[in-house]
């Protein structure tokens, strides 16, 4: 239970108990990363529930991608601006984790938001037009379910930053078990759609880390967090391109 209300403080800012959390508990937590996603997804789908009621479909958009980021604290999107700052530098393997590392924002990191953004109120804005809430549950819960194989398959080595030990209790049995879970109540709610809409995501966001690898030979914790971000915005355009195509 510690282990889960670990990740459940570090991946939201969903009010929980104040609790100790040990290292043992803490390189437990991304075992549960997946279920996270999950309940993400879950409030999100009650916020499109609410705000269709009230609002048109460009405010509930809008909104909806408010409290996605609310949920979250904003955590993976400064990942995602740290590696655009780092990658849109094309310096040095060295000088962009040093760019990676500052607190400060530079112009490709806001640029890098300003898209990711825009692009998810543009998607959600189709989501909320088609009706199809489901989107909005599988788009969090994959994201989290590839962060952990990017966690496992590719090393982290900082082994004094926040994310060394992580991959520890992440064995094959876990990672299959969350693929399985995904996979079928994929294919309950949504049929085929879901199965490709996984197994495109997993692609794409594969062919993201490679890059990331390639040019880093290593994955740090902003690297987790862009991530994620990526997954979740992949997903989302996936989604609605596979149902048009697959109907």
């Amino acid at each position: 239970m510690k282990a889960f209300l670990a990740a459940l403080m570090f991946l939201t800012r969903i009010p929980v108990p104040k609790i100790e959390v040990s290292n043992t508990n803490w390189k437990k937590s991304p075992v549960y990363f997946p279920l996270i996603g999950l309940l993400i997804g879950g409030l999100l789908w009650l916020a499109m529930f609410g705000f269709e009621k009230l609002f048109l479909a460009p405010v509930s958009a809008f909104l909806i991608v408010l409290v996605w980021i609310w949920i979250t604290g904003g955590l993976h999107i400064d990942g995602w601006m740290d590696l655009a700052d780092g990658f849109g530098s094309n310096r040095s393997r060295d000088e962009m984790l040093e760019i990676m590392k500052d607190s400060r924002v530079g112009a490709m990191g806001v640029i890098a938001a300003i898209c990711l953004i825009a692009g998810k109120i543009v998607a959600v804005y189709e989501v909320v037009e088609l009706h199809e809430p489901l989107i909005l549950v599988l788009s969090p819960w994959m994201a989290r379910f590839l962060l952990i194989c990017a966690i496992k398959f590719w090393p982290y080595r900082n082994e004094s930053g926040l994310g060394s030990g992580l991959s520890a209790f992440l064995s094959y049995p876990v990672i299959l078990i969350h693929l399985v879970l995904i996979l079928v109540i994929s294919y309950r709610v949504t049929g085929l759609n879901g199965i490709v809409l996984l197994f495109m995501t997993s692609l794409l966001t594969f062919l993201f880390i490679f890059n990331i690898y390639r040019k880093l030979n290593m994955l740090t914790g902003d690297c987790y967090g862009a991530i994620v971000e990526w997954s979740e915005c992949v997903s989302l355009f996936l989604a609605l391109a596979i149902g048009r195509l697959m109907g």
